[in-house]
């Protein structure tokens, strides 16, 4: 699959999605960005934007397999896994798969679960794969999480660890819709008599893995990939940050360019994708200092200041390679 034609099909999908997520087309756009990146997302934001609903849909337009598991104090990691049940037939044990064995997993208020749930979700995460009783059993490709958790009512739920944060490709923010964008939802609703929102199929999965094989084909210079290394290593050396970005980081925002440029109609990337996608590919992975909660400074204020500091190498032309 060449450049054009990921680029044709992801406008499409695009707009097949912002039938259902109205006026979230930069949002959506970020969203896709991951997933030909063949990376997971984290949607933190208040309750009713829409977080499960731009999950749901991408499933339906890529004709994926989902599942949606809501996260609470009580679930086991067997709840998400599965787990071997005793077949009263023969008296034997058999491997009875959980929700996760699927393609597109939406992990819904995450941050409810317990450690040990939340352990279980990040060998899924990391190695494709879950581990029952010392037997493997590998996903089915691809594999995608997005999980969302609320910014507020912290109480009762185990913040998720950093390595487990460091996991996710990107995280995104909704955000409340413009009053034009809300009211055009109302008009659309009223026009349907309905709240189900049917969205037409554009790609199937095999044409989804092909679309991220063509990503893994977009060029990188060497300008542009020592830009991402300076980037993430001026995080590091922030006075009010204690754990910058790590080498994943780096990969992150590479991977999610490489998606950006293709999306734009472009077998190679800019500095200008690479400044597009670096605070959500790199905010949620730094620590701050505890004393600057007060000051209401985060991860991607920090990356925002580093994208000032660094200096821009020049955009390379589409053919000079060398």
């Amino acid at each position: 699959m060449n450049t054009e034609e990921v680029a044709t099909l992801g406008q499409e999908l695009l707009d097949e999605v912002e039938r259902a997520v109205v006026g979230k087309r930069a949002i959506l756009e970020l969203m896709l960005m991951a997933l030909l990146a063949d990376g997971h997302v984290l949607i933190e934001d208040y309750p009713g934007l829409a977080k499960t609903l731009m999950a749901r849909s991408f499933a339906q337009v890529t004709d994926l397999k989902f599942r949606r598991v809501q996260f609470t104090p009580d679930l086991m990691p067997m709840d998400v896994t599965g787990s071997p049940m005793l077949d009263p037939t023969t008296s034997a044990l058999s491997f009875r798969p959980g929700p996760i064995f699927t393609n597109l997993l939406l992990a819904d208020e995450v941050n409810r679960a317990p450690a040990k749930t939340q352990a279980a979700l990040l060998e899924a995460m990391q190695e494709r794969q879950v581990t029952i009783d010392g037997t493997t059993h590998r996903l089915d490709q691809p594999f995608l999480v997005v999980a969302t958790q609320n910014p507020i009512e912290y109480e009762g739920t185990y913040p998720l660890p950093e390595a487990q944060l460091d996991r996710f490709m990107v995280r995104i923010g909704m955000g409340y819709p413009a009053p034009d964008h809300e009211w055009k939802m109302l008009e659309k609703r009223l026009e349907r008599r309905t709240d189900e929102i049917g969205l037409d199929v554009i790609v199937d999965g095999a044409t989804l893995l092909a679309m991220q094989g063509a990503v893994e084909d977009v060029h990188v210079s060497e300008s542009v990939g020592r830009y991402i290394v300076h980037l993430v290593a001026a995080t590091r050396n922030r006075n009010r940050v204690l754990v910058g970005a790590s080498p994943r980081g780096s990969l992150a925002v590479m991977k999610v360019a490489r998606a950006r440029a293709i999306l734009h109609g472009r077998d190679f990337i800019t500095p200008d994708d690479v400044k597009a996608v670096a605070v959500p590919a790199l905010g949620h992975r730094l620590i701050l200092r505890p004393e600057l909660w007060v000051q209401d400074i985060q991860g991607d204020d920090i990356v925002a200041e580093c994208l000032d500091l660094v200096p821009t190498p020049p955009s390379v032309p589409e053919r000079d390679r060398t």
